[in-house]
């Protein structure tokens, strides 16, 4: 189980970086025996044998198109099973060890969880601070969401 996660953690990561391989295994012209080459050249020595016949099965069957909400929906459980949370982070600007490490002790504390992994994104139009998306919670320290907030404020103490 501990390789298959593993490789369902690679996969997530490789199938983002690579789009033009989830397009094309995503293709409904491309014919299942094309697809299954791509993917003996491309993963099959990256893989665990089970993982990969997993890969093969969904290949055959036409189901391929489903591989990365099968991954994400795995991973959920998994993450559930053991305790750990994933967080989405959005910053102005990336974090140092440092702060990585300082936020991930703190949201260990406030979620009582056994481990933290952390989806950070960088998005410079935040202009300062940090929003972080957990479940159905958002906790915004963001300087652009603080900066709405007044504007907000200022325009109901101005309409007279």
């Amino acid at each position: 189980m501990h390789q298959i996660t593993a490789d369902f953690q690679n996969l997530e990561v490789f199938l983002e970086e690579a789009s033009e391989l989830s397009e094309y295994l995503n293709n409904p012209l491309i014919d299942t025996t094309q697809k299954q080459e791509v993917l003996e050249k491309t993963l099959k020595s990256q893989l665990n044998s089970e993982t990969f016949k997993f890969l093969s099965i969904l290949v055959s069957r036409k189901r391929i198109n489903i591989l990365e909400s099968v991954i994400t929906s795995y991973l959920d459980f998994v993450y559930d099973a053991a305790s750990i949370k994933m967080i989405e982070i959005s910053s102005a600007f990336a974090f140092t060890n440092l702060q990585k490490n300082t936020l991930i002790k703190k949201l260990k504390e406030l979620t009582n969880a056994r481990e933290i992994r952390l989806v950070i994104t960088v998005d410079s139009s935040l202009i300062g601070g940090f929003m972080i998306k957990t479940n159905s919670r958002v906790i915004d320290f963001t300087v652009k969401n603080q900066l709405q907030q007044l504007a907000k404020h200022l325009d109901s103490v101005l309409e007279i």
